[in-house]
């Protein structure tokens, strides 16, 4: 499946409210640790980076954030508040090789259909220098489902998603379980993992 034209139709409607509702003055503790794992003057992949507030805090370390999502509107915000060059890319434009010493996907990979996940993984593990470093973010659970915004779902399990994870060539070096509120409103449970390329 390509980028889910429905899902970026909501991101685009919703990109303010999204960047409000996540809008914090500090780095959270998960892109704190990811940012303690990085070589100084970092160049980092932004996949799906909404309002681009992780990049805003990768620049202001002394790094070098290369922020893309799919929603137009979400670019022209990110841009708009932080001028730091987002850019318009579908999870299927990534084709860097050895370019990055990290890739932060948070929460962006789960509005890609569960077959394309390998693919996915795969380039991103291309895309990163060896020894780099990606964060990933997904919702847990079985399926695949739209929630009430009508945003595309794949959900993983914790061992679904270690499996994709390390078959992508990553070995992981932390995880983190929790629940958390999102922008529908609903409480949904999460994975966040910390790997090496």
């Amino acid at each position: 499946m390509t980028a889910d034209r429905r899902t970026i139709a909501v991101y685009d409607a919703k990109a303010g409210d999204y960047a409000n509702r996540f809008a914090q003055g500090k780095p959270d503790r998960h892109l704190q640790a990811f940012m303690a794992m990085l070589p100084e003057g970092a160049r980092v992949l932004d996949l799906g980076c909404g309002p681009a507030n992780a990049s805003a805090f990768l620049r202001a370390a002394g790094m070098r954030p290369d922020p893309v999502d799919a929603s137009p509107a979400m670019v022209a915000l990110a841009n708009e508040r932080h001028d730091i060059g987002a850019r318009l890319a579908t999870f299927d434009d990534i084709d860097a090789v050895a370019e990055y010493d990290g890739v932060w996907a948070n929460f962006s990979l789960l509005h890609a259909d569960r077959a394309d996940l390998p693919r996915h993984l795969a380039a991103l593990h291309r895309a990163l220098k060896p020894g780099g470093h990606f964060h990933i973010g997904m919702k847990t659970g079985t399926g695949a489902a739209r929630d009430a915004l009508d945003r595309f779902y794949t959900f993983v399990t914790r061992d679904e998603l270690m499996e994709l994870v390390r078959d992508a060539g990553f070995t992981v070096v932390s995880e983190h379980e929790g629940v958390e509120r999102g922008l529908a409103g609903t409480l949904d449970p999460f994975l966040i993992l910390l790997a090496r390329a």
